[in-house]
């Protein structure tokens, strides 16, 4: 990766190392997020499955 910077760096293009580290960067967090975001909902939908299965079972002593 240092060969790459170095010729970026040469280049004078120091500009576009910036962006495309932020957008490395920013699409890094984006996937962090959307499984996060995933992960939640599966324990929310367990969560929601567990409140349904006691719903059923109080249902029944009825």
């Amino acid at each position: 990766m240092s060969e790459l910077t170095e010729l970026v760096a040469s280049r004078g293009d120091l500009a576009h190392l910036a962006l495309f580290l932020w957008a490395s960067g920013a699409s890094g967090l984006l996937v962090w997020t959307l499984k996060e975001l995933a992960a939640a909902n599966r324990r929310f939908n367990a969560f929601v499955q567990e409140i349904a299965h006691l719903n059923r079972l109080f249902r029944q002593g009825d």
